[in-house]
């Protein structure tokens, strides 16, 4: 026995012909419902997860306890990654701690986090949720909880619509004379080019062969910084 269940070894075996193992337990006792999962090619990996799964139900254990509000906090105070990314990661995961922050982990059920997805504005639905499946992702892997109730649940990117601000040159440069001399004509360079703003704020002259009628993209604006490109 360990702690609250048994390993096993099953009748049925493996596709090398090796026996494959299960365990068994009881929540509450002699007189509640034994459950049961197999299917483990080992006896170690079976009393591994054996104890897992006896871990996250133990009364007060931190699986128990903690909630997704307090699990977003630690994975945040441990993400590697620019601040700034940092940054809007903690504000899409704010749209789910604000509506579940006070479900525990373990009680967190797809019917919930498909409720509050479709409260998320449609310009933020997509991101909000990737974010909250990325920070579950994690407690997965720690076996705080044993599957991501976030990726059962739809999350179909957002359509985009083409854009076309202006309809001819004409337009085009009537804007660029109005924005004057220092800007009218960089509005012209970047709808000519189809630059990107950061492409286009990390220009400097040497990137520009009038004669050949060339921009070198070498670097691009970014995160406050400069960036060179890998293509540059």
């Amino acid at each position: 026995m360990i702690q609250q269940g048994q390993v096993f070894k099953l009748k049925a075996t493996g596709g090398d012909g090796a026996p494959l193992w299960a365990y068994r337990y009881r929540v509450a006792g002699r007189d509640s419902a034994r459950r049961q999962a197999g299917g483990f090619t080992t006896k170690a990996e079976a009393q591994r997860a054996l104890q897992n799964k006896v871990a996250r139900l133990l009364p007060g254990g931190r699986a128990e306890t903690l909630t997704l509000a307090g699990w977003v906090e630690e994975y945040l105070g441990a993400h590697q990654g620019e601040r700034v990314t940092i940054a809007k990661l903690r504000w899409l995961l704010g749209k789910a701690t604000a509506a579940l922050g006070e479900v525990r982990l373990a009680e967190l059920s797809p019917e919930q986090v498909c409720a509050w997805r479709l409260t998320v504005p449609e310009g933020h639905r997509f991101e909000a949720t990737q974010a909250l499946r990325q920070v579950l992702n994690r407690a997965v892997a720690w076996k705080l909880i044993e599957e991501n109730p976030a990726k059962r649940v739809p999350n179909p990117g957002r359509r985009c619509r083409e854009q076309q601000p202006f309809e001819s040159w004409a337009q085009l440069r009537s804007l660029a004379g109005q924005l004057g001399p220092t800007f009218g004509p960089m509005v012209v360079f970047a709808a000519a080019t189809g630059l990107r703003p950061s492409e286009l704020f990390a220009l400097e002259h040497g990137d520009i062969d009038r004669a050949a009628g060339v921009v070198q993209i070498r670097r691009a604006y970014a995160n406050g910084r400069v960036k060179q490109t890998r293509h540059g």
